[in-house]
Parts: structure tokens; sequence; C-alpha cells
């Protein structure tokens, strides 16, 4: 067994990317505090090959330094606006079809695993504050709350971290 090196990868260009087909993801940083997290975020919508990302309120936006150093050029890649309120953009959504999916424990959260996605679905993805989760004003928009299954002490995962976990998900799902 031997490491590949990257360019026995076959991954497309930022032009390439840019012109390939997207899962039909968007995933919103609702108050996003670290720069970092945002930059990890953006990698890993990159690696999914989602539709767009749309930051928030205080979410740190391209060109960050924080970022440009935990994305490694997925800024160029990913499309992505930043919005002052949150509300607006996820009732736009809602008129073009898409479901919203806070991640949050709620009430009433079902499980990642229990979540029934077809190939056909359009989802906005709605990712909280570090501190505080998803915001009331999204949570009141969503159609349902997703939780991951947690078996250790901590109460949740990292923003960055649980995005990968959902983003993986989704995509497994919508792809078949």
């Amino acid at each position: 067994m031997r490491k590949l090196k990257l360019q026995e990868l076959n991954r497309l260009d930022v032009e390439g990317y840019k012109a390939s087909t997207k899962i039909p993801v968007v995933v919103i940083l609702d108050n996003i505090r670290s720069a970092m997290n945002v930059g990890s975020v953006f990698r890993t919508s990159d690696a999914f090959a989602i539709e767009r990302m749309v930051l928030v309120g205080i979410t740190a936006t391209p060109p960050s330094r924080e970022i440009t150093k935990t994305a490694i050029g997925a800024t160029s890649s990913v499309d992505w606006i930043h919005v002052d309120d949150v509300q607006d953009t996820l009732l736009e959504l809602k008129k073009d079809g898409y479901t919203i999916a806070s991640i949050e424990q709620t009430d009433s959260s079902q499980s990642l695993l229990d979540w029934d996605i077809s190939t056909e679905s359009k989802i906005a993805i709605v990712m909280g504050n570090e501190v505080d989760g998803v915001s009331d004003e999204a949570l009141s928009l969503s159609d349902l709350a997703i939780e991951i299954p947690q078996y250790g002490t901590k109460h949740s995962l990292n923003v960055s971290v649980c995005t990968g976990v959902v983003l993986w998900e989704v995509s497994r799902k919508m792809r078949g």
C-alpha cells in the first residue's frame, strides 16, 4: 500500500468544479463566531459538491486569513453570499422548494440516521452558533430539526465537524 500523490487523485480544477453538477444543498452558517470553522465548512462543502453557502450575520467572510488557512482554496470553488438576516434567506429558499433543516437538539429533533432524504430533495441545512446554536428566528422557519446521535459525555460536536458528518450523510443519501 502507498499513499497517492495529489496529481493521482484526479481532482477537478476550480473551473471544472464550477461547471460540475452539485447536489441541491445550501449550507447556512447562522452567526458562526470562528473564522476557522467557516473555512473548514468551505472545504467540506467543496468536498461534497454542494450548491452554495450562505454566511449570516457575524459569520466571517472571505477574504480572511483564518478562513484561507482552513479552506485551502475552497472559497474560490464554493459559491457563497453574505446576508445580515437569516429570515429573508430562509423564506426565499422555502419559496424555491427547499426543505429547511436545522441541525439542533430540540424536543422534536429526529436522528440524522432516520432522516428520509430522496434523490429529488432540495435541502437548506442551518448550522448554528458555537455557543447558542441555531437562532430562534431560523428554528421557527425550519421544517425539521436533525441531531447527530452521540454516545459520550459532551452535549455537542464542533460546528465544522458536525457539518462534515451531516454533509456526508446527506450526500450519501442524495447520490443514492
